[in-house]
């Protein structure tokens, strides 16, 4: 029986009998497929990490890395990885542990090179099978507006206007905004719609794990590199090799770490905790921050050579006030959400809450308009959401009017930054009762159009 082989494919064969692995290569070679070969599971697992294979073939040996031990390591670090084990015991528990450990299929000696080439080709062909699944999925989250992303207004078009132009690059791309304009779903669209999206997305929060921990975490260790390292472990870097890796919160990564960074951007090589041997990797890299890294490089928080490094392509997600025409999308986005959560019918929005909304200026950006919309969902009683519902401080602000007189905070206020405030709100109601006619607007405030075209612009004020 002759078998065509998919050219493309990649196979690594592990045997510690030099001659039973050269005629096997040979046999395997002579079908088309691209063989690499090695002794013992060691060596095998540093060829995969050479250039990932899309099979293993290997035996149940006694080394210091058993056959199945390096399926295990191999689909670590890439899951879609094929396995056939071959063994000399032909128990059904042997087979049994063998598929466990990841194989696809085993096979006993002595056996025929023809059965073992079907073996193959069906494992290729489930990989494929995967793979176009995969594809099929991600063809589906395309039409849903790059994983959740939703807006409408003209910032947010632009953002995925560059989105759709840098997401298929392998450039580096650093994602800047305040925290809760979702920087991570970004992170997502960007791995999602590029060549990459068969592999993972690693995402690691800089900010959420101690300096301590965070250089194992990303780089991995070896076996006696610290007190309870009693196992080698793969890193973040290894984890994602082939795929994407989010580093959220870049700028709280220590000046040391900074440094590690920088030689993998630049080398595209690591050395695991307590290993002296560097390990390639193929990885891109998004990065995140809601910090001003300019300043921090004036200031020497943060290294300038690794900051260009990072912001080969810098995308920056607008605040949620500065996209006030997405508010009523992102809220009937999150009523549909949750009710749909909660098992709830869909909740009606009065007019005077959602002029509210468009006023409020959302320090927590989406994220805290989620988050109070959920709440809603799960406290309001009726169908109906009115301004008794909503919690006190979206209601008054931080400065309270009472008569003719205004109340200030103890600890005083920014009377610049409330006037500034207190205009943009004046400027956005206007807009909001003049249905964004600006003519009407202007008389409304008193204003000429053109001064009033020309506070809009000034202050970055979207109403389109």
């Amino acid at each position: 029986m002759t078998i065509a082989a998919a050219p493309s494919a990649k196979i690594l064969l592990v045997d510690p009998k030099p001659e039973r692995r050269d005629e096997l290569a040979a046999s395997l070679a002579g079908k088309g497929f691209e063989i690499g070969a090695a002794g013992t599971g060691s060596d095998g697992l540093e060829r995969f990490r050479e250039g990932p294979y899309d099979l293993v073939i290997t035996g149940i040996q006694d080394d210091e890395l058993d056959g199945l031990v390096l399926l295990r390591e191999v689909r670590a670090i890439v899951p879609s990885t094929m396995g056939v084990v071959i063994s000399r015991d032909s128990s059904p528990e042997e087979a049994l542990e063998a598929m466990k450990w990841g194989a696809f299929d085993y096979v006993t000696e002595p056996y025929n090179f023809e059965e073992l080439l079907i073996i193959v080709h069906r494992a290729l062909q489930h990989q494929r099978l995967l793979t176009e699944n995969v594809s099929l999925k991600d063809q589906l989250r395309q039409k849903y507006r790059f994983e959740s992303i939703v807006g409408d207004s003209r910032p947010m078009h632009e953002v995925f206007r560059l989105i759709e132009k840098v997401a298929d690059s392998d450039s580096t791309v650093l994602v800047c905004g305040e925290s809760g304009t979702g920087k991570e779903l970004v992170a997502r669209a960007l791995h999602y719609n590029s060549k990459r999206k068969q592999r993972y997305l690693i995402p690691v929060n800089c900010g959420a794990i101690p300096e301590t921990l965070l250089e194992s975490e990303l780089f991995g260790h070896v076996r006696g590199a610290f007190t309870g390292a009693t196992t080698n472990r793969i890193g973040r870097f290894e984890a994602a090799n082939g795929g994407t890796l989010f580093l959220d919160e870049i700028g709280d990564m220590s000046p040391v770490l900074q440094i590690k960074l920088l030689r993998v951007l630049q080398e595209h090589e690591f050395e695991p905790v307590g290993s002296t041997k560097s390990r390639k990797v193929d990885v891109r890299i998004i990065a995140a921050t809601n910090r001003n890294l300019d300043e921090m490089v004036e200031t020497g928080e943060f290294r300038e050579d690794l900051y260009y490094r990072l912001s080969v392509i810098p995308l920056v997600i607008p605040p949620l006030r500065d996209r006030r025409d997405d508010i009523p999308l992102l809220i009937n986005h999150f009523i549909d959400v949750f009710c749909r959560q909660k098992k709830r019918p869909p909740f009606v929005v009065s007019p005077d809450v959602s002029e509210v909304f468009l006023r409020y200026d959302w320090p927590g950006n989406v994220r805290e308009l989620e988050n109070l919309v959920e709440r809603l969902v799960i406290l309001t009683e009726g169908d109906r959401i009115t301004l008794e519902d909503l919690p006190e401080k979206y209601l008054n602000g931080r400065v309270a009017v009472i008569g003719d007189s205004l109340e200030i905070p103890d600890d005083g206020i920014d009377f610049n930054a409330m006037v500034n405030d207190y205009e943009n709100k004046l400027i956005a109601a206007a807009m909001i009762k003049a249905r964004g006619n600006k003519n009407a607007a202007a008389r409304l405030l008193g204003l000429k159009r053109t001064t009033l075209v020309e506070k809009i612009k000034k202050k970055g004020l979207s109403f389109e």
